[in-house]
């Protein structure tokens, strides 16, 4: 029987425990409540608060995403795989490397290239080659004198475009004619450099005529529009062109400037004949000073790359032609291929190689010393999405040639675009063609071919491009320069050894 005292405290408890439950669920409602009204980035924001404890059920874990894989998921750093592909590229050649070394042995040997050398300048009798490298200097002559006779007006504008024409003709032609009925006073280097340095003639004086010309023609404009007055709409915008010319001019003259015909002097044509561009300008842009830090640099990579070459030949390139000596003899084109594929790889460093020191290390060493200030020479082409854009950025100073020179005024003269490109593949197909078949002595069409497929190519590699990304559209770029021009031209080397020499004499 329980007492009034003790009855008394029993409802007290019971009190106090209603009381606390109800208080508690009343909490749990309200927090709840609360909980529902506030958005994600306010609870993001309340559990990172220093000293707050997570909540279940606050924010969600999953959200419609992409696996990085994928091609809609945006995700593009990859360059972990780029470490790890340049690791593995690493080891592969260390391996190849080491393959070769104990196959062949150590073949590297900086004295053979001095011997080889002795031995083309017996062949050479020590002054053909120099004696034809100086015999452009009749053809310079004659392209200055040309140009300011046309500066006089002693001869018209039309001959003389003629005759600028012809002479670019016969630049071209002279090696061809003298390098094949001499072929025994000209040795396989000097036959190379022959050509390479008329090329580059060829290709520098026609720029240099072109731009005169476009000169003289803007001359004439402003002669003939400020001698008379004329009303006609058409008549008029053609005064206004001639009156935008003279504010150049007057700029020009602000400035400092050169102006034509002031700039027809031999110093300003042998500067640009040297001058690491193949683009005739009136006034190029000049450096301040010689930076001699920069300058030995790049003269210390151009040492060392030359040395690296000559080594990957010997040690690679030699042995593999010397060993695909049969296969082709036989015409086992399993072995064939397998031998081709074996070059592909030492010839796509090699070509590296050589374009970081051809297009880096010597045009900035030479850019440098003549203090010519536009360094501009490639873009990222390692980089391009189809093999179009490849060719506008691996060789910068051709490629400005070929758009200022031929692509941009054929399509001023109302020519297709398509048109206009591919007459530049096509003289671009036969320089590259006379580069190698010249020299060589062997009249083949296959460097020619070779360039023309690219034409084509350019059209897949941009459908691959747009169809399935710029991923493939670089794949095909990359392919194409494994396996396409510089394995083609090691095909030609090959068949000169095959065709000169015999297989013991190949020891270098």
């Amino acid at each position: 029987m329980a007492t009034p005292t003790s009855q008394t405290a029993l409802r007290v408890n019971v009190y106090k425990f209603s009381r606390g439950r109800v208080g508690r669920e009343r909490g749990c409602r309200s927090a709840m409540s609360t909980v529902m009204r506030e958005s994600p980035r306010t609870m993001a924001s309340r559990s990172s608060r220093p000293g707050s404890q997570p909540m279940r059920m606050r924010v969600g874990i999953h959200a419609p995403r992409d696996s990085l894989f994928s091609w809609s998921s945006g995700f593009d750093k990859f360059e972990g795989f780029v470490n790890w592909g340049g690791l593995i590229l690493m080891l592969g050649g260390l391996r190849l490397f080491l393959e070769n070394v104990i196959k062949y042995g150590v073949r590297i040997n900086p004295l053979s290239w001095l011997g080889w050398l002795a031995s083309e300048q017996v062949n050479d009798s020590y002054f053909h080659t120099p004696l034809f490298i100086l015999a452009t200097n009749i053809h310079i002559l004659f392209a200055f004198f040309l140009e300011h006779l046309l500066a006089r007006d002693v001869i018209p504008n039309n001959l003389g475009a003629y005759i600028h024409a012809t002479h670019l003709t016969t630049i071209l032609s002279i090696p061809i004619v003298i390098l094949g009925l001499w072929t025994d006073l000209f040795s396989l280097l000097g036959r190379t450099i022959i050509c390479a340095v008329y090329t580059v003639l060829f290709l520098k004086l026609w720029s240099y005529a072109q731009v005169n010309h476009w000169c003289r023609s803007e001359r004439t404009w402003k002669k003939k529009f400020s001698r008379r007055r004329s009303f006609s709409f058409q008549k008029l915008l053609r005064k206004e062109y001639a009156e935008k010319i003279n504010e150049q001019e007057e700029e020009a003259v602000a400035l400092n400037l050169q102006q034509y015909p002031d700039n027809l002097t031999l110093g300003d044509l042998y500067y640009f004949l040297v001058a690491p561009t193949l683009c005739y300008e009136l006034n190029f842009p000049r450096s301040q000073r010689i930076r001699k830090r920069f300058l030995l640099r790049r003269m210390l990579e151009v040492a060392a790359i030359t040395n690296i070459l000559l080594a990957m030949f010997q040690q690679w390139i030699i042995p593999s032609v010397r060993n695909s000596f049969q296969a082709f003899s036989d015409l086992d084109f399993i072995r064939c291929a397998e031998r081709l594929l074996k070059l592909a790889i030492p010839n796509h460093i090699l070509w590296l190689c050589w374009f970081y020191l051809t297009f880096h290390s010597f045009l900035n060493t030479l850019g440098e010393l003549l203090r010519f200030a536009d360094r501009n020479f490639y873009q990222d082409w390692w980089n391009a999405k189809d093999v179009g854009t490849f060719w506008r950025l691996w060789n910068l100073p051709v490629h400005k040639w070929a758009v200022r020179h031929i692509f941009v005024p054929m399509v001023k003269n109302k020519y297709k675009k398509s048109t206009a490109s591919i007459v530049v593949f096509v003289l671009s197909a036969v320089l590259h063609e006379y580069l190698v078949s010249i020299p060589l002595h062997m009249y083949k069409i296959g460097v020619f071919l070779g360039m023309m497929v690219q034409v084509p190519l350019v059209y897949i590699s941009t459908w691959v491009e747009s169809r399935f990304g710029q991923r493939w559209g670089n794949m095909i770029v990359w392919a194409s320069l494994i396996l396409g021009q510089p394995l083609g031209i090691m095909v030609y080397y090959h068949d000169y050894v095959v065709k000169t020499f015999e297989p013991s004499m190949l020891e270098i």
